[in-house]
């Protein structure tokens, strides 16, 4: 029975280590390609000389495309709607969990069914009101646009996390003097801290990543990094490693973001897992 269990535990580990092999290797194969030299880019495969060349050229802009101004309108505009989601969404979330009415359940699911219908089924009407209103290509739309992304997540996830916490703390507060506003503020915003970063950064990435809207309702002014690294695609020979370079670029604040508050989201995560 030992050599029975010592050899299910290696075959388990095996298969956890292919699994792991076969997961990361599209990213390694990415780091690859950024690496390569134009004239070795097709020729080989794993034997080339590693240059950062196609680094240089996608943060340099001597391609004529202005990905680090792309970069820098994805910071914006994600970093804008995650900031307009939680002004409005910590106050209805908090709302959400310690108001209940007649049709508030159904309030709530209309809510999330703005994060999970197909984008292109409103993509059309969004660009013929952006065109009409003066918001195609600029910041305010973008914004204004990736806030349907955020909010219902942002509503929906820190609705939870209100919940958790027992009304008896705000009920102390308020016989203290505070007003309603105060014991919000200064006695349930502290206690879900954790959580707050935590959906920040699941907001943050969702808006970061998403594709469709900039890619209908901007057009070079406020592009984003998701179309702007295509960009690298066009021509008479597409350049796959300048594009492999701004796809790696590109996932840099995401992941600093999530290295710099780790503490906070790895406890934001198991905030109210296991309630008492």
């Amino acid at each position: 029975m030992t050599w029975r269990k010592r050899l299910s535990g290696w075959l388990a580990d095996a298969a956890l280590i292919l699994y792991f092999v076969f997961a990361l290797f599209p990213i390694a194969w990415m780091v690859i390609l950024s690496l390569k030299p134009a004239n070795q880019l097709f020729s080989t495969y794993f034997s080339f000389s590693p240059t950062l060349d196609g680094y240089r050229t996608v943060l340099g802009d001597s391609e004529g495309i202005p990905f680090v101004r792309f970069f820098v309108n994805s910071l914006v505009v994600s970093l804008g709607a995650v900031a307009l989601s939680l002004l409005v969404g910590l106050p209805a979330a908090y709302a959400s969990a310690r108001w209940r009415f007649r049709g508030s359940e159904n309030l709530m699911f209309t809510l999330l069914s703005f994060r999970f219908a197909p984008e292109l089924t409103v993509i059309i009407p969004l660009f013929v009101l952006y065109q009409k209103l003066g918001l195609f290509d600029t910041y305010v739309g973008m914004v204004w646009v990736l806030q349907l992304v955020t909010l219902p997540l942002i509503v929906w996830i820190m609705r939870s996390y209100f919940a958790d916490l027992t009304p008896e703390l705000e009920q102390a507060a308020l016989l203290d003097g505070y007003s309603r506003k105060q014991a919000f503020f200064k006695v349930a915003i502290p206690l879900v801290k954790p959580g707050i970063a935590a959906v920040s950064l699941l907001a943050f990435i969702f808006a970061w990543n998403n594709f469709v809207f900039p890619l209908i309702l901007t057009s070079n002014e406020a592009q984003t990094v998701t179309v702007g690294a295509l960009s690298f695609l066009g021509g008479d020979r597409p350049k796959y490693n300048l594009t492999a370079a701004a796809a790696l670029v590109s996932v840099v604040p995401p992941l600093l973001l999530a290295l710099t508050i780790q503490r906070y989201l790895v406890r934001g995560l198991s905030f109210g897992a296991v309630k008492s």
